[in-house]
């Protein structure tokens, strides 16, 4: 279980942190980011990001706290 939390917390991190990069940048880094590619999402593409960065963390404490359980 901790294995598992500890990757998807990370694919959040990633998704977010390169969301924000993608939208500061002007769309530099698209390959890296795929919240731009989600339609519905216009305009709010860096609230999504940021709310990607914040459970990725929130993620990565859980993996943290069920590892120490086990």
């Amino acid at each position: 279980m901790k294995g598992f939390l500890g990757f998807l917390g990370f694919v959040l991190l990633s998704q977010g942190i390169g969301g924000i990069v993608c939208q500061l940048t002007g769309g530099w880094f698209r390959l890296w980011a795929l919240t731009h590619r989600i339609g519905f999402l216009d305009g709010y593409e860096i609230y999504v990001c940021v709310l990607l960065v914040v459970l990725g963390v929130a993620v990565l404490f859980a993996a943290e706290s069920a590892g120490k359980r086990a």
